[in-house]
């Protein structure tokens, strides 16, 4: 990977004794990692925190865990970035706007995990995004890719006739589908209200207000569906853990990637996160797919690779730099876009802070 991605200078042979702890933070810490490593970490973390908040299923309801993880991951987040509250009336209601997305997106998300599995919840939702980075393209190849998402979709949605004769789900319910359309529109909606926040204040100051307005929006829905089961030690334990998972650590992840990451190798290993979904939701939830739901997974992830690879690069071969997809995006929270990363491809947009799935 040399000449791809930059790497911190080679220390002196002698190192001195005060340097030493600096040193072994530098060997130790995020630029250590090869860029495409800490990406599918970010994955992994992701969705092995959509996997743990299935388990809070016993204990509390979707509502529930969904104003745990965004409670927990605003505290954090507004603990790290310390935004200030001093918002012009536009401003304001972006981040109004961006938090009631967000709040959407993961009420629906976690509501449709508890009657989906994991890889088909996420890769339905991922069209969303998808279809919002092809939706100013005038070209006719483009379309192409947004037919191969839908057969997926129908694929996964049971909608073509393949039945559960595969061993996999069955179709998908009108409840279920109408669950999973929401969180593509709410994770479009995200990626888009996302930028606009981020161009105002910043990926991380912009995301760590929107989640607090996210927390604010379902935290009555957790209340009514939950009552007290959200004060229970092991809930609150397992709250925090979702919201570090989900939130927290892939978005640490991903902004030490991209820092790094030519923004089109970003969004080619962005697209596989419907396969990892399926991946971690066979090996910690035990929930196996049939080939038409693999068949409609594939589908998706190949529209996605075929909208980047169709794309020309922003640029001279300039290395943009997106801000990272998971922070509260129930799989995965979408990273608010830096102001000044103008150059990114509409496909690297997806996913801004892990807010999402």
């Amino acid at each position: 990977m040399s000449g791809t991605y930059a790497h911190a200078p080679r220390p002196p042979a002698t190192v001195p004794a005060a340097t030493l702890p600096a040193r072994l933070t530098a060997v130790l810490g995020p630029d250590a990692v090869p860029p495409p490593l800490l990406m599918l970490l970010g994955m992994v973390s992701t969705q092995v925190g959509a996997a743990v908040a299935k388990q809070l299923f016993t204990t509390t309801s979707p509502g529930g865990t969904t104003a745990l993880r965004l409670c927990f991951g605003a505290l954090v987040l507004l603990a790290l970035a310390r935004p200030s509250l001093r918002l012009g009336l536009r401003t304001a209601g972006a981040v109004a706007a961006f938090g009631v997305a967000m709040a959407a997106m993961n009420l629906a998300f976690y509501a449709a995990l508890e009657r989906v599995p994991l890889g088909v919840a996420v890769t339905i939702g991922f069209t969303g995004p998808l279809l919002v980075s092809l939706a100013t393209s005038r070209r006719l190849r483009d379309l192409a890719w947004v037919v191969l998402a839908g057969a997926g979709v129908a694929l996964l949605a049971g909608a073509l006739p393949t039945g559960a004769r595969d061993g996999g789900v069955p179709a998908l319910d009108g409840t279920s589908l109408l669950l999973c359309g929401v969180i593509a529109l709410g994770w479009g909606g995200y990626v888009l209200l996302g930028k606009a926040v981020s161009t105002r204040l910043g990926g991380g100051r912009g995301l760590a207000l929107g989640m607090a307005v996210g927390a604010l929006c379902v935290l009555p829905f957790g209340v009514v569906d939950s009552g007290t089961a959200l004060l229970d030690p092991w809930t609150l334990a397992l709250g925090l853990g979702v919201a570090l998972l989900s939130s927290v650590l892939p978005y640490s992840a991903e902004m030490a990637a991209l820092r790094r990451m030519p923004a089109r190798v970003f969004a080619v290993l962005l697209s596989l996160e419907p396969a990892v979904a399926a991946m971690i939701g066979l090996a910690l939830l035990h929930e196996t797919l049939g080939w038409a739901q693999l068949l409609g997974i594939t589908c998706v992830v190949g529209a996605s690779l075929g909208a980047v690879s169709s794309r020309r690069p922003p640029g001279a071969g300039g290395h943009s730099r997106p801000a990272s997809r998971r922070a509260s995006v129930p799989f995965a929270t979408p990273r608010p876009q830096d102001p000044g990363d103008q150059g990114a491809t509409p496909t690297t947009r997806r996913r801004h802070a892990r807010t999402a799935p």
